[in-house]
Parts: structure tokens; sequence; C-alpha cells
């Protein structure tokens, strides 16, 4: 393998030139991590419904319905043969085409009426169980419609159902070289769907405007995906407290304009997000964008393998509290992982109970994103900064590089 693989984005083309990210290898690579992670919960078979799961293990890339995710598509991992796919009918034909390392593709319904899901229990599940001689196994189940789980239950009443979601999520913890290279190609579109959005920022312009101009530039360039579904647009007194929506508001001079969309290229997501100011700031404005800044940067040095989440979080806390601004962040984590899925586990800073303490490894990646912002200030008072970073020794590494507001820095 090169040395230099996931060190910059490559390219998107299939070249002779240079030696890039071989995605068929990729997906093998892929495959035998999710068998090691299965192997070591004890299960016999993985059943996933999530789409970032499915892409994973199969490479597909499919037609996704707004509010559907997890029951349009599925795939069945066996310890010793190609996943079986299980897939929405209208990619059934088009997936025996293009995707020939896929050996079983079988339709199935939308996984949501309760006749119909049976019904795929009953005449596709269940017999490919029977064949492998896993009727009574232990099968992982990520996600999923509880009818599924009914039927599952019902017609396979000596199958043990368990946990499928915790071996995927630590199949996908650690990226593999070629997965970096495929986030840094996507960190390479996002940085510039938010420079076509900060481009488009001016007195008289909406903020579906500035959205409008940013989801050009990501299909343009081959985005698949922006990182939310609901692209984030906030000006001025949106963002106090933050408005995760863009609406019809008229950005004015002197908003503070927050832009938090991203891509996904090749299965992998960028997570990052901006803020602007429209003509020219004021004090209390410049005072609370230097202090998310300086709070991101301190995470960035924090991101060292051996530290955990929670040292990490504390270096965007105490940034803050010396900004006086500890008490004004927003009441959501700070960051979280990030890769084939948009948002993954593990998270930094989630002040919910259950969160978990997670040491650092090499190789993890999150989206750090701190948001502060203080009410009744003229313009807005909100401002978050957010990159996708790779855990490495010296420090983290931003995959995303674009630069910052000069003018808000004090």
């Amino acid at each position: 393998m090169r040395a230099d693989l996931g060190t910059f984005a490559h390219g998107q083309f299939r070249t002779d030139y240079e030696d890039r990210p071989d995605p068929h290898r990729l997906r093998e690579r892929r495959l035998a991590r999710a068998r090691e992670a299965m192997a070591d919960r004890g299960l016999d078979a993985l059943l996933c419904w999530k789409d970032e799961n499915v892409r994973y293990l199969t490479g597909l890339r499919a037609q996704i319905i707004a509010g559907k995710s997890a029951l349009l598509n599925g795939c069945l991992l066996l310890p010793d043969r190609a996943p079986v796919l299980l897939a929405s009918g209208g990619e059934v034909q088009r997936a025996r085409v293009v995707m020939p390392w896929i050996e079983e593709i079988h339709a199935v319904p939308i996984m949501e009426a309760r006749g119909l899901v049976r019904g795929a229990v009953e005449h596709t599940l269940r017999p490919i169980l029977e064949r492998h001689g896993l009727t009574r196994g232990r099968l992982g189940l990520d996600e999923s419609g509880y009818c599924l789980v009914e039927a599952l239950r019902e017609l396979l009443p000596e199958l043990e159902l368990c946990d499928g979601d915790a071996a995927m999520q630590a199949a996908r913890l650690i990226k593999l070289p070629e997965e970096v290279a495929l986030m840094e190609e996507a960190s390479a579109i996002a940085e510039a769907v938010t420079r076509a959005a900060i481009e488009a920022v001016a007195p008289g312009v909406r903020e579906t405007d500035v959205v409008a101009e940013a989801m050009r530039t990501l299909f343009r360039l081959g985005g698949e995906y922006a990182h939310v579904m609901t692209p984030f647009v906030a000006s001025g007194e949106h963002m106090s407290p933050p408005n995760r929506i863009a609406s019809d508001k008229i950005i004015r001079e002197g908003d503070l304009v927050f832009i938090d969309i991203g891509a996904q290229w090749g299965g992998y997501f960028s997570d990052i997000g901006r803020t602007v100011i429209c003509g020219r700031p004021h004090r209390r404005q410049q005072e609370v964008y230097t202090a998310v800044h300086e709070a991101l940067q301190e995470a960035i040095r924090a991101m060292v393998p051996g530290n955990t989440n929670d040292d990490v979080a504390a270096a965007v806390r105490g940034a803050a509290a010396r900004h006086g601004l500890a008490d004004h962040f927003i009441s959501l984590f700070i960051g979280h992982g990030v890769g084939m899925g948009s948002n993954e586990p593990p998270y930094i800073g989630e002040d919910l109970p259950g969160a978990e303490t997670v040491v650092l490894r090499e190789g993890m990646t999150f989206a750090v994103e701190p948001l502060i912002w203080v009410p009744g200030v003229r313009g807005g008072g909100g401002v978050r900064l957010e990159d996708t970073i790779l855990v490495s020794p010296g420090g983290g590494r931003p995959l995303t590089r674009l630069g910052f507001d000069e003018r808000l820095l004090i």
C-alpha cells in the first residue's frame, strides 16, 4: 500500500497514471473487518438495514426515499460467503448488472407494511437462513421496524436476535487509509460547497438562496448527498438560538451567517461548518467567534491517541470559559463520529445519561462543532465552526481545510 494513501484528495476519476484507492479492494477489507467484529461478538450472521451499513458491506448506492431510511435495502452477512443483498424492487435489475461481486440478490418490499414484511421473512429470509444452517444461530440485527422483529421471532423461533449495530460500529470505527482518502475527497467537495454558499451571502439574499448555490455545487462536483438532509443556513438572530433549517429570512448587513451542508462522496461523509459576517462585525460578534475558533483549535490539539473524548470536550469548554462563555453552548454534543455514517458514535461532549468515555485511537474520525450563542445581540450572537478531523499521533489532522473569516477574529 502506498505511504501517501489517505493523505490527500487524489481526484474522482479512474486513471492509468496514478494509483488511487481501489474500491473493490476496500470493499473486501471492510468485509473482513465486519466479519471479525461479528465473530468477536459471537454472532453467526448479521442482518443490516441501515443505509450506511448496507453500503459498507455491499457497495450499494441506492435511491433513498426521504423518511424511509433502514426500510428500503438490506444485507445478510454470512461468515464465509459474499453478502446477500436484499434490495428494493427498483434496485434489483440494476444491481445484477453493475454489481457482479454480489452473488445473490433478492427483491424485498419497503419493510413497513406488516403483511409484506412477514412475507419477506417467510419466503425470502427464512429459506436463506435454512440453506445456510442458521435457523438456530445468533443473528445480529442493526435497525428495523418492530414488525420485522415480530416476524423473525414467529417464523424462526429458535433464532436468537442480538444487537448487530454494535458490531458494525466497531468495524467502522477505525478508518482504513483508503477510507481516509475518500473522506479527503468528500472534504474537497464539502469545502467547495461551503465556499459557494459563502460567496452567495449578501444583503437582500435569502437563506434559501444560499442553500441553492451550495447544492448546485454539491451535485456539479459529483456529491451524493449533503451531510444534513435539511441544509443548515441560519443568519442573524436565527443563530440565537440556532434555527437549524434554511428559511425565507433575508440576510442583512451585519448578520452573522452560519453554513452547515457538507458532502458525501464514494459513500463517505465530510462535515464542515463555517460562520461568516455579512458586511462588518461588531465587537460582541468578534468575541463570540474568537472563543469558538479557539475552542475548535484546542479540540484539534487534544485529538491524540490515548486521550479520551472527555479530554477533547474539556479542552473545548476550557477555551470557552477563558472567554466567559462556558454557559452559552447549545444543548447538543460538541462532536460526533463521521465516516460512512453522517453522524455516528462515539460522541464528544454528550451530557445526556449513558454517555460513554472512549479512548481515542489513531484512525478515528470526528466532526467537531462547538456552537456558542449569546442572546440579544443585534445581527446575531451565535457562532459554530466545524471541521472533520482525523485522530493522529501529532494531534488531530483536519481533513477539511477551508479558512475562517479573519474579520471576526480578534
